[in-house]
């Protein structure tokens, strides 16, 4: 039963995105003007390429504060649920911050959290 319930939800899901496609293709407006692929920044053209190397302290930046979204991400679940399951629950979520603390201070201790 649960196997049909999930191709029903797969197959609605992809005529929905599909019918959407088409629908936008049959009445959207179409302007075929080659100004509209040249790169645009605050209507002044830009000058020079613009794939330029970022610095590496956007990305470290970026993945420790993904690290620590996620672990907000689990904690409230955690946090509501916590009476049912006992110190069982305890422990491993223990075991959870402290695998996250580990990682603060290997950034910590490998500057990345120093902007220079």
């Amino acid at each position: 039963m649960n196997f049909i319930f999930f191709i029903t939800v797969i197959l609605t899901a992809t005529v929905l995105v599909v019918g959407a496609y088409v629908v936008a293709k049959l009445i959207g407006p179409r302007s075929y003007n080659p100004v509209k692929g040249e790169p645009f920044e605050c209507g002044i053209p830009t000058r020079g390429s613009s794939w330029l190397p970022t610095h590496i302290g956007y990305y470290l930046f970026a993945i420790l504060f993904l690290m620590f979204d996620i672990e907000t991400m689990f904690l409230y679940p955690w946090a509501v649920a916590v009476k049912q399951f006992g110190p069982m629950a305890l422990a491993s979520i223990g075991f959870f911050l402290l695998v996250l603390v580990f990682g603060l201070a290997y950034a910590w201790r490998k500057g990345a959290l120093e902007w220079k």
